[in-house]
């Protein structure tokens, strides 16, 4: 490792590489070759052939022997779960979340704020024929979404604006501040959100903070709730809520909360 630049600032440039190829393969479901990879990153197949070679070795790459193509392995997912405390969070949420799944006959999801952006890190499908889920892995418009915004309405003001001040330096258009403030103390005022979404027709987004035992939002989590033409769903919209409160509540209980949410 050598010291580069301002006091304090560091280059590793073959972790730096590591983490560009991660980020890279993210968006290639099927997987990139290693001459795909260098031309997207602007980098030479020597620079990263040996990099791409070390993480296969080490479980955090798999290279399918079809097509020579290099996909990001489960490892780094497990890994990174016990590393963080999405392993407690999980481990709390996944059977309340099933339980929820199948007395409403919906799908969840669990949410977190990750830099810039929401993280669903847990999904629990209806048991049905119909639904509406994400995955695990999807990333979330944390300003405009149902789950963004209740993680943003209970986050602590230092940490909202943190948020808020690294979208500004990457979008065009900064936050509106105004609005986003008018949102959160709505939120605050009912102890969740819920609004019809905003990119899939008959489905309304239901939302609940998850808090941990220091009072602090861990996580969302979220209903889409998808209703019938028919009528045929196994619960209306007003009960799914209470059942999605009372789960979120049972959870925050696993999780050791106190009861009283820290101030934002």
């Amino acid at each position: 490792m050598t010291r580069t630049g301002p006091k304090g600032t560091y280059a590793a440039p073959a972790l730096e590489k590591a983490f560009e190829i991660v980020e890279l393969l993210a968006e290639y479901p099927d997987g990139a070759l290693v001459s795909e990879m260098a031309a997207s990153l602007g980098r030479s197949v020597g620079e990263l052939f040996r990099i791409v070679i070390v993480m296969e070795r080490l479980g955090y790459l798999r290279k399918s022997a079809h097509t020579d193509r290099y996909t990001v392995s489960y490892k780094l997912l497990e890994t990174a779960y016990r590393a963080t405390p999405a392993q407690n969070l999980v481990r709390a949420a996944l059977p309340q979340m099933q339980g929820l799944a199948a007395a409403a006959g919906q799908s969840c999801h669990l949410v977190v704020a990750s830099n810039d952006h929401g993280l669903v890190v847990a999904c629990e499908q209806q048991p049905g024929m119909r639904g509406f889920s994400l995955r695990v892995g999807a990333r979330i418009d944390i300003v405009n979404s149902c789950s963004g915004q209740v993680l943003l309405a209970y986050a602590t003001t230092q940490r909202r604006e943190q948020i808020l001040q690294t979208l500004d330096e990457q979008l065009e258009e900064k936050v509106d501040r105004v609005r986003l403030a008018q949102r959160i103390e709505t939120i605050r005022a009912a102890g969740h959100d819920s609004r019809q979404s905003p990119v899939t027709h008959g489905v309304t987004d239901i939302s609940f903070p998850v808090f941990g035992f220091d009072g602090q939002i861990m996580a969302a989590l979220t209903i889409p709730f998808l209703e019938l033409i028919d009528g045929s769903q196994k619960v209306g919209l007003k009960a799914a809520r209470e059942m999605l409160r009372e789960t979120t509540a049972a959870i925050a209980d696993t999780l050791g909360y106190p009861g009283t949410p820290s101030d934002a």
